[in-house]
């Protein structure tokens, strides 16, 4: 069921006059409804304007930019890294970039539409996708295989140990993870996956990625190598393109010290929620992350009559499955967690 609010949904919304908690949603830090970030958004906006619809090849440019990737490089972990201004368009970057004759693509399972070129249908187990690819390197190894997955895919599969991985020839293909639900939450500094994966040591890592979720402003970035960046930011996809507005750059890079502080918060309400429920099994969890699935239409009929809303439609398009997702968020309050866990309790002890 579709509810339309007139707001942005925070911890609260309305519906016909009446109030819901909402645990729903990809505010993982709670930092679009937050006045303190808000306020070094806004004075942004007064210096930079509110968009910026310029290429980043013009004459006259506007050196923010550089800044930001050179820090969001830092923290991840990768030589540098490209920005645009979201994050489905940063995975159509890198899809379309590798549409060529001179590679071979292939979906690992649940990979985000994102990720897609034309019409791309991942495979079922990355045992079929392992056998694949093992299949077009004994056919032809002259056409590079290029391997496209979710780090967080929300079915266990990959974050943390990526098991999937493990017996995939790496070393002879280029792997690309859209890292969208990891950036500025996993990890002590929010850094997502982009270490961890450099450990499988593929051919070549690329990371690409939303900060719109955990970061709060609308922006998308690719990581990886300084030879591949630098290839990326020569094509005419990247130079034809308007990118983020520089009022989310300087944000970003200004609104470090709100970020730590938040992840630390979200991280104490995770294990609130998990202490609290009783059953905590009753739901998939992935470490580290604010998200609880499970399979269960009576759960979310009895939460909505019990006054709460959470993630729950089918993604990301109508003959996907149903998904149903409790989200935590660093602006719940411990009242909101004890009342949503005494609902929990009541209806998976019944």
């Amino acid at each position: 069921m579709a509810y339309y609010i007139d707001g942005f949904p925070g911890r609260e919304i309305k519906i016909k006059d009446k109030k819901y908690l909402y645990f729903g949603g990809t505010a993982y830090l709670g930092l679009q409804n937050d006045v303190e970030f808000q306020n070094l958004f806004i004075s942004n906006i007064r210096k930079y304007g509110t968009n910026y619809g310029a290429s980043r090849k013009s004459n006259v440019r506007i050196s923010i930019y550089e800044k930001a990737e050179s820090l969001l490089a830092e923290i991840v972990g990768s030589d540098t890294a490209l920005t645009l201004s979201s994050g489905y368009l940063a995975g159509q970057f890198i899809a379309q970039n590798f549409n060529k004759p001179e590679y071979k693509l292939f979906y690992a399972p649940n990979t985000h539409a994102a990720l897609y070129n034309n019409y791309n249908k991942p495979f079922s187990t990355f045992s079929e996708l392992n056998q694949a690819i093992k299949e077009h390197l004994r056919q032809d190894d002259k056409v590079l295989p290029v391997v496209f997955m979710d780090s967080i895919d929300f079915k266990e599969c990959n974050y943390p140990e990526f098991k999937g991985l493990k017996n995939l020839p790496l070393d002879q293909l280029i792997l690309v993870v859209d890292d969208s639900h990891g950036i500025g939450i996993i990890g002590t500094k929010g850094e997502g996956v982009y270490k961890t994966l450099q450990k499988f040591n593929a051919k070549e890592l690329i990371v690409c990625c939303s900060l719109g979720k955990s970061y709060g402003i609308q922006a998308g970035a690719v990581l990886g190598s300084s030879k591949r960046i630098g290839q990326l930011g020569e094509t005419s996809f990247f130079g034809g393109a308007s990118p983020a507005a520089p009022s989310g750059m300087a944000t970003f890079i200004e609104a470090q010290h709100i970020y730590s502080s938040k992840r630390i918060k979200l991280g104490n309400k995770m294990d609130y929620f998990e202490k609290s429920v009783t059953h905590i099994d009753f739901f998939n969890r992935i470490k580290e992350h604010p998200t609880y699935s499970f399979m269960s239409p009576q759960l979310v009929n009895y939460l909505d009559k019990n006054g709460f809303i959470l993630t729950n439609f089918n993604y990301p398009d109508e003959s996907s499955e149903m998904m149903s997702r409790i989200v935590l968020s660093s602006h719940h309050t411990e009242k909101d967690i004890d009342t949503l866990c005494d609902c929990l309790n009541s209806f998976i002890q019944k």
